[in-house]
């Protein structure tokens, strides 16, 4: 993770409103403030596009960023409706940001939404054995969580034991990837990571190796398929060189599309097209 600058907010909803509006709403049935776990006092919502028609459908937990701190589901509401419109079950997740709870709490309460729709899938008409995960930078992290950890990374929280939380394709938009080798400055640590992991990296470094997808890279991981720009200086695309390298390297399929001009973010055509490509990617790896 190379971060030179201070992240200022980038907010997806506006990079998604013009790919929403291609999305036939008639064409899907969408159900919001689903409660999926709780956290304490802390209710867990999610909310869910489906699809017309009887399925089963594969499904797609989508996660949205924010540098854990920030950021909300709603942010990715376009993205779930063009997923519906697409064939899938697609559910933007909350989770707990790290003023509320440092890790793991983030992919405790990712991975308990896996649960609760695998528990309910026959109500929202789709496949148990065919769960996908997108997310965008810190979501993005939080979704290789998801390929990569199993139960024995200590990181299932509590529920259902029995329920896997494990997905069957990953898409991650410009994620870390790595955080046991400090490439940041200590404005982003301080921002960003010591609420999130609880202190520094000197403090806390084994936390920061837990914390990293990188660590639970093993032969039994799903396909991913990874987005970076070339420019990104917040989140460096070496993480997901990594990622790509140690994945193949271990036989599980994985692709990096490198986008030259651009930084932790982009829109207009070239997310249209991003968008297509996670979609042909989900479609071949959960539906065929």
């Amino acid at each position: 993770m190379r971060c030179r600058g201070m992240l200022t907010g980038v907010s997806l909803l506006a990079l998604l409103l013009s790919w929403a509006a291609r999305a036939d709403e008639t064409a899907v049935q969408v159900e919001r403030d689903l409660v999926y776990g709780k956290a304490g006092d802390t209710e867990l919502r999610l909310d869910l596009a489906r699809p017309a028609g009887d399925g089963p459908f594969p499904a797609v937990v989508c996660i949205h960023g924010g540098g854990w701190r920030q950021g909300k589901r709603q942010d990715l509401d376009g993205l779930t409706k063009t997923l519906a419109k697409s064939g899938f079950v697609a559910a933007t997740v909350s989770y707990r940001l790290s003023q509320q709870a440092p890790f793991p709490a983030q992919i405790e309460d990712c991975k308990a939404a896996v649960r609760w729709l695998r528990a309910n899938a026959e109500q929202y008409r789709l496949r148990p054995d065919r769960v996908g995960a997108v997310g965008f930078s810190a979501g993005a992290h939080l979704a290789c969580l998801l390929g990569t950890a199993d139960a024995a990374a200590g990181l299932e929280g509590d529920g259902d034991k029995q329920i896997s939380t494990r997905v069957q394709a990953v898409v991650s938009y410009f994620g870390p990837t790595d955080f046991s080798v400090k490439t940041w400055t200590k404005p982003v640590e301080d921002f960003f990571l010591v609420p999130f992991l609880g202190g520094s990296f000197e403090e806390k470094r084994a936390l920061y190796e837990k914390a990293s997808p990188l660590r639970y890279v093993s032969k039994d991981d799903p396909p991913f398929l990874f987005f970076h720009g070339a420019r990104d200086t917040l989140v460096g695309i070496e993480n997901s060189e990594k990622m790509v390298k140690a994945l193949t390297t271990a036989g599980v399929p994985a692709e990096l599309v490198t986008l030259p001009d651009e930084a932790h973010g982009w829109g207009g055509d070239k997310m249209a097209r991003t968008l297509e490509q996670t979609i042909r990617f989900f479609e071949e790896r959960l539906r065929k």
